[in-house]
């Protein structure tokens, strides 16, 4: 019941009963007057006496309460003094009003009032809509909570909380495994001894390697080392870009095939089976990509270091024969295959394609190459294809392909492993069943989980791979004058007339084909440039500059395509002096396209990377998309510096 409302039934009660005696002591007064005055006496006595006892009350009752709330005032503005969370109160200038005592102690000043919160606070960033920052004064860290509309600060000192949390990330475990990629290439033709002896000076500088840095190394095979470290080496490692790379590629030079590394990292998950999982899995993509570095996974971070030689050939075909035995067992359990390359496929991504195509019709399949736009590079060939009524007719554009899609239908990339790079990225989400045959380096983005893996970054083109998995498809197997052809000029144009990234298996495969029938005067005529675009090309050279004395880079003034630009950094690539070159245009859609060149002393790859793209170590391209002309080439030339500076951009 509210006080007023008691107060008013209390003082009703009384004068009822007040009223009450009054008219008895009346009516009394009728049969006996003395007892009446007596009686009436007595009652203005007791009214006397209930007044003097409720102003009394009264009178103590406002004492206590004046007595409570000057203890609650005094209790208040003592704990607001000395709470252990400093609290500012400041102006609409942001000037500071009014602090309490631990500001005192926290900013070691004692005349604050009427000072700007920026003087007094240097460090803490003010932003209005802000509600918590972080600042450090002197050795202490302190979360400050910020509150505009009421404009207030509060500080509380979380410095213990901060070294606990660096602490557990810095302790946090790391597993990783170091693979010996090319053993068995290395001591093919080493005597028990040497290939002991080698084995031995190679372990002992891992185990010295991780010794040094207070690493667990165990060795679990013949080619595998197994590490367990923390957080806080890994950065130390991440730092020296794995230098273990480079010293035991030092210590095999003298060898006529180097030993190399592979390492495996991985950090950030909350499980060791996570950790294991991602270890391996960042040792798959270390081995896809050509060997010779280090994948980091450190939770969606995926980083690269070294990858500074080419992958080493492999000697023998028995991966190629097992490949092909699979593939023909896939083909022949599905009802349709279909064939896809990169968006504005090449010629190597064509030729692959046609390749595998063949290998569909040797086992009586149903097959289809599905193809978008047009490449100028391959309207020539295509014209020559249309002109065989067989492959004509095995030609798809993406939406029919999409209609033909069922449970086991077997889509076959080629020349890439990125699915958001294929022409149509919704038939590698929608098809079940996939094979991928690439020569590319492999990339953080690949198809998951495809029935069929063949990525060898060693191969000069993938039409190389797949010229080696037709001749074990078949005894009988017969190609076609104009699939060899194309198969032919796939490998022509990715080793720049068996200039670059060629080995003997490349020869070998070029010899098959030769004896199928490849054309190699069609090759030359399907490759030659019009005049229009040789003048093109002349006026991009003219423009190039030489950066740090041995890179050359172009920048096309007018819009140009792919194609062209990947010639004029061919051709740069020519020039006396120049180990790389990158060529910077303006494409037709609006996206600046850097195609890079190398000849194999400097990683394009690497470069590329590092502005979102990729390729091999003497191929690589990037498209960035909202920058100007200006901007890419900056990027670039800052990326240059960066690697410069980090240990040099030879390798």
């Amino acid at each position: 019941m509210p006080n007023k409302l008691l107060n008013r039934w209390y003082g009703f009660h009384v004068a009822f009963h007040i009223i009450f005696a009054g008219i008895l002591i009346f009516l009394l007064a009728f049969f006996n007057w003395i007892i009446a005055i007596v009686s009436g006496l007595v009652l203005a006595v007791l009214i006397y006496l209930t007044y003097r006892s409720e102003i009394s009350y009264r009178k103590e009752f406002h004492q206590y309460i004046e007595t409570i709330s000057y203890r609650v005032k005094k209790v208040g503005a003592e704990a607001f003094q000395n709470f252990p969370i400093g609290i500012i109160l400041f102006d609409e200038d942001k000037k500071i009003e009014w602090h309490n005592s631990q500001i005192t102690q926290i900013t070691e000043q004692e005349q604050l009032i009427g000072k700007a919160l920026v003087e007094v606070i240097p460090d803490l960033a003010w932003i209005e809509n802000q509600q918590k920052a972080e600042i450090q004064l002197g050795e202490k860290i302190y979360q400050v909570e910020i509150r505009p509309k009421e404009r207030l600060l509060y500080f509380k000192e979380i410095t213990e909380y901060k070294n606990l949390a660096e602490l557990y990330e810095s302790e946090r475990p790391v597993i990783g495994i170091i693979h010996l990629d090319n053993l068995d290439e290395v001591g093919q033709g080493m005597d028990d001894l040497s290939r002991s002896l080698l084995l031995t000076d190679v372990s002992s500088a891992i185990n010295d390697w991780a010794s040094d840095l207070q690493i667990y190394l165990r060795r679990f095979t013949s080619d595998k080392f197994l590490l367990v470290t923390n957080q806080l080496i890994l950065e130390q490692l991440e730092y020296t870009r794995f230098d273990i790379l480079d010293i035991v590629r030092e210590i095999t030079v003298d060898n006529k095939i180097p030993l190399t590394l592979s390492i495996g990292v991985g950090a950030g998950a909350g499980t060791l089976v996570e950790l294991g999982e991602m270890a391996q899995s960042s040792l798959d993509i270390a081995l896809g990509r050509g060997g010779d570095q280090a994948a980091v996974k450190d939770g969606e971070r995926l980083s690269f270091y070294g990858g500074k030689s080419n992958a080493i050939e492999k000697r023998t075909r028995v991966r190629a024969r097992v490949i092909s035995h699979a593939l023909r067992d896939l083909i022949k359990e599905s009802d349709v295959v279909l064939i896809m390359g990169h968006k504005i496929p090449d010629m190597d991504a064509l030729g692959s394609a046609i390749g595998i195509l063949k290998a569909v019709r040797v086992n009586n399949a149903e097959g289809y190459i599905i193809l978008d736009k047009m490449n100028p590079m391959i309207k020539k060939v295509l014209e020559e294809i249309m002109q065989h009524k067989e492959l004509s007719s095995r030609l798809l554009v993406p939406e029919k392909a999409l209609s033909m899609v069922t449970p086991k239908t077997l889509l076959v990339v080629v020349d890439t492993h990125k699915p958001s790079l294929t022409i149509e990225p919704k038939l590698v989400e929608e098809v079940e069943r996939i094979v991928v045959i690439d020569h590319h380096r492999r990339g953080e983005e690949i198809v998951q989980d495809p029935v069929l893996n063949y990525i060898e970054p060693y191969a000069s083109s993938t039409s190389e791979l797949v010229t080696e998995l037709l001749q074990y498809q078949s005894d009988k197997l017969r190609v076609d004058s104009i699939e060899a052809t194309v198969l032919l000029a796939g490998i022509v144009v990715d080793t720049k007339n068996f200039t670059y990234r060629t080995g003997s298996r490349t020869f070998e495969a070029a010899s098959f084909l030769r004896t199928n029938g490849a054309d190699p005067v069609l090759v030359q005529k399907i490759l030659q440039e019009e005049l229009d675009q040789y003048i093109k090309k002349a006026e991009i050279i003219k423009n190039a500059k030489i950066y740090f004395n041995n890179i050359a880079i172009a920048v096309a003034k007018e819009e140009t395509g792919q194609l062209l630009i990947a010639q004029a950094a061919d051709t740069l690539l020519n020039l006396s002096g120049v180990l790389a070159s990158f060529v910077i245009s303006m494409r037709p859609d609006g996206i600046v396209a850097i195609s890079a060149r190398s000849q194999g002393k400097i990683n394009v790859q690497v470069i590329m990377e590092r502005l979102g793209g990729g390729g091999h170590l003497t191929n690589a391209a990037v498209q960035l998309e909202g920058v100007t002309l200006e901007k890419g080439e900056q990027k670039l030339i800052n990326i240059l510096k960066l690697i410069q500076q980090e240990g040099g951009l030879t390798i």
